[in-house]
């Protein structure tokens, strides 16, 4: 798999490169704007991981220019805590995910699997793990074919868990991807220990076998029927 790292922070970038490389992944990076659209042009790559502030031409600029082309290249922002603003419009011009620095290469990691997976998942509006299946247009779900009466924030963390389906997710991950916000804010982690609580009755505690996993000190994970 290749990717394009477009970073003008060097060492960052040399970090980023260095840790995919070693998961496997072929790495190539560029400093700039134009040279990140330049090699984007020119070469072909499965995921650009690509900074907003940049210069030459920022991150929001080269993502714009991608979608009006017809290019779908998954595409990764990263940005800074404080540039949430960027952040909204990243994704409503048509990135896929974003990271807020500073992160560790193994969430970073986390986020390449899912974004690489997304294009057979968002295929299909269902989403199935076992006998529990949630539908991603009109988010209703069910279990053994019963319906589940979800909330719409409960909604949102089981598709986001299913999408990760069989990977730990962290409640960082879940703080940034699905509630939006900053993972470190106390009320916030109490509001994710709840809706985990009131997800896992919903869609366990009424069948004879568990989906949904804690995984102590770590995060939540969902997978196959266990005991």
């Amino acid at each position: 798999m290749r990717i394009l790292v477009v970073e003008d922070e060097k060492r960052i970038a040399a970090a980023i490169r260095k840790g995919l490389t070693i998961r496997g992944f072929e790495v190539s990076v560029a400093h700039n704007g134009e040279e990140g659209f330049y090699m984007m042009s020119v070469e072909t790559f499965d995921l650009l991981i690509l900074d907003i502030m940049l210069p030459s031409r920022n991150g929001l600029e080269i993502l714009a220019t991608l979608r009006k082309l017809g290019n779908k290249i998954p595409v990764m922002l990263l940005t800074a805590r404080d540039s949430v603003a960027d952040i909204v419009h990243g994704l409503d011009t048509g990135a896929d995910a974003y990271m807020v620095k500073p992160f560790s290469l193994s969430e970073l990691h986390a986020r390449i699997r899912t974004l690489t997976k997304r294009g057979a998942t968002e295929s299909n509006t269902v989403l199935v793990v076992g006998d529990l299946r949630i539908n991603v247009t009109d988010h209703t779900a069910t279990r053994a074919g019963v319906p589940l009466a979800l909330s719409s924030q409960e909604s949102a963390v089981l598709e986001y868990l299913l999408k990760n389906k069989g990977y730990v997710v962290s409640r960082e991950m879940l703080a940034r991807e699905v509630w939006n916000a900053d993972p470190k804010q106390v009320p916030l982690q109490n509001i994710i220990d709840v809706t985990m609580s009131r997800l896992r009755r919903k869609i366990d505690e009424p069948f004879s076998s568990n989906l949904l996993q804690t995984i102590r000190g770590v995060g939540y994970r969902i997978r196959e029927e266990t005991a």
